[in-house]
């Protein structure tokens, strides 16, 4: 079993208004990772990621497609804090700001 990892996503784009919060979930959760997802002001969308580090890098691999109906221009990501998560294993929340 592999090390678990966090990490904190940023996504560009068409992201906000086409389910892609929604989605995120459906697939961090069918991946066994925990976190929180939000939109953002500057009408990108921020998740913050943890579990086993093929599910986290597959997940990554998921938010550059996103669902149907969105259009990602770019994916950041960066290490994450798990100290902000503040769930329990197998949560998620998705944040409304």
């Amino acid at each position: 079993m592999s090390d678990a990892v966090c990490r904190n996503l940023r996504i560009h784009g068409r992201v906000q208004g086409v389910g892609y919060r929604w989605s995120l979930v459906a697939e961090a959760t069918r991946l066994g990772l925990s976190g929180w997802v939000r939109n953002r002001r500057d009408g990108s969308v921020e998740a913050m990621v943890s579990g086993p580090f093929e599910a986290v890098d597959a997940l990554l691999v998921w938010a550059h497609r996103g669902p149907s109906m969105a259009r990602v221009d770019r994916v950041l990501c960066n290490e994450g804090n798990a100290g902000e998560l503040g769930s329990r294993p197998g949560f998620f929340q998705i944040a409304t700001r």
